[in-house]
């Protein structure tokens, strides 16, 4: 199998992030010949058409989703809807000429959140996807309740069966990356 880059983005900037801690537990199950590198959001500035030369921060994270074969999106809810992070690093990357970076990329969703595991901002998330051209993977789907006991103080995930989700959609997404790369 050849070797495949993911990409993984969490819509929060805490360091313990539960989101975070997903793509650390993803990192730790993928399927051999498969890497996953953590894109580091904190200091990307709100998109601006006014900014003419883009900053650093932003051309580091807009190199690594081009690298990318694929997008491992850990979507954070705030107020039912997606966190302002992850919705900006996707407007950096949008303004690319012909949407570059992001047309026809596969995605994975997973999300940690309140009671319904960040469902609501998951659904927001998909419907911005139609617009960018990315392919989210529809199954298996990963939802995580943040308050059930499932991470640890440093947002690591402890719970073995959101684990084992994560696994199985890590081998997913490695099928559906190879498919649409045709």
């Amino acid at each position: 199998m050849p070797t495949l880059k993911f990409l993984g983005i969490a819509g929060s900037l805490r360091l313990k992030s539960s989101n975070k801690g997903l793509l650390r537990s993803a990192q730790s199950q993928l399927p051999e010949g498969v890497s996953l590198e953590i894109a580091e959001l904190s200091d990307i500035p709100f998109y601006n058409a006014d900014l003419t030369d883009k900053p650093a921060s932003v051309q580091r994270v807009l190199a690594q989703i081009g690298s990318a074969d694929t997008l491992v999106l850990a979507c954070t809810e705030y107020n039912y809807s997606l966190a302002p992070a992850l919705k900006n690093i996707l407007d950096w990357a949008s303004r690319e000429p012909n949407n570059v970076l992001l047309a026809g990329k596969p995605v994975a969703i997973m999300s940690s959140g309140g009671g319904m595991g960040g469902s609501r901002a998951q659904y927001h998330l998909r419907q911005v996807c139609v617009f960018l051209d990315l392919h989210p993977l529809n199954k298996p789907e990963v939802f995580a309740n943040a308050f059930a006991g499932g991470f640890d103080g440093d947002g690591n995930l402890t719970d073995a069966n959101i684990q084992k989700m994560i696994a199985d959609q890590m081998q997913a997404l490695t099928k559906w990356t190879l498919k649409l790369k045709g």
